[in-house]
């Protein structure tokens, strides 16, 4: 039985989420025949760029900088969520409820947070919809670096930032699941659509293997209703380098206006 890594990393919370993952990456390897090798050891660059890949998941700006011509793309998966369709998503740029500015605008100088500055929901969407907005290369007053968009919406909730760009998957997945992280938080507007986040596999992967490990993760997905039904997936669409290229077009448009760092 051949040994590979499988892992669905951007979206592990909350609870109900990781465990249809799990269940779906369990199916996948059942009908591959495959067994699952530990990542547990593995950031996530070094779990990407495995030779053992057979499966994961990653964002669409490192797949088109740090990963281009380093792995290839098996699909990008089509949710059906709010602000999440037909194979696209965007990023809600959310402040408190309370807070009384009430346009991005009103936002300038405030105390920005992202995810991670490579990151295209949290930082290249946010930084697209802000560039129109700076004033010589500045838009916050303070720009903090949380390590994640839940923990971004914490610190909006806490009062430490006032304006955060969260993935509108993740936002959909805690407002059904942990609706306690979203609570007193309200959008202020809404990113350009951007395509899903990819999933990828091995450079040395061929064609035939990689039609095979999408036809069999869309399998997995018709045997396992609730959990297409829990990640709101009921299908992983084929996907090619060119569709995720709006990414560095959004980065280009931003630079074009003088706004190539979000700050």
């Amino acid at each position: 039985m051949t040994q590979h890594h499988l892992e669905l990393l951007m979206y592990t919370a909350p609870e109900p989420i990781r465990l249809a993952n799990e269940r779906w990456i369990s199916r996948i390897l059942e009908h591959l025949g495959h067994s699952r090798l530990n990542a547990a050891s593995l950031s996530l660059p070094e779990l990407w760029l495995s030779p053992d890949l057979l499966l994961t998941q990653t964002c669409g700006y490192p797949l088109m900088t740090l990963l281009r011509d380093q792995v290839r793309i098996v699909g990008r998966p089509r949710y059906e969520l709010p602000d999440a369709t037909a194979g696209n998503h965007c990023s809600l740029i959310l402040s408190r409820a309370d807070d009384s500015r009430e346009t991005l605008a009103d936002f300038r100088g405030s105390r920005g947070v992202i995810n991670s500055d490579d990151s295209n929901s949290g930082m290249n969407l946010l930084r697209h919809c802000l560039a129109p907005l700076h004033r010589d290369g500045q838009f916050f007053g303070a720009l903090g670096i949380s390590g994640a968009h839940r923990e971004s919406l914490r610190w909006v909730r806490e009062g430490r930032a006032d304006l955060a760009a969260i993935d509108s998957v993740t936002y959909a997945y805690l407002a059904r699941h942990a609706p306690e992280d979203v609570t007193g938080l309200r959008v202020v507007a809404r990113t350009a659509l951007s395509p899903t986040l990819p999933f990828i596999t091995a450079a040395t992967a061929t064609d035939e293997q990689i039609e095979q490990v999408r036809r069999v993760m869309n399998r997995a997905l018709r045997e396992l209703p609730d959990v297409a039904q829990t990640l709101g997936l009921p299908e992983v669409l084929a996907a090619s380098e060119s569709d995720y290229q709006v990414v560095l077009d959004y980065q280009r448009e931003a630079e074009q206006l003088g706004y190539g760092r979000l700050r």
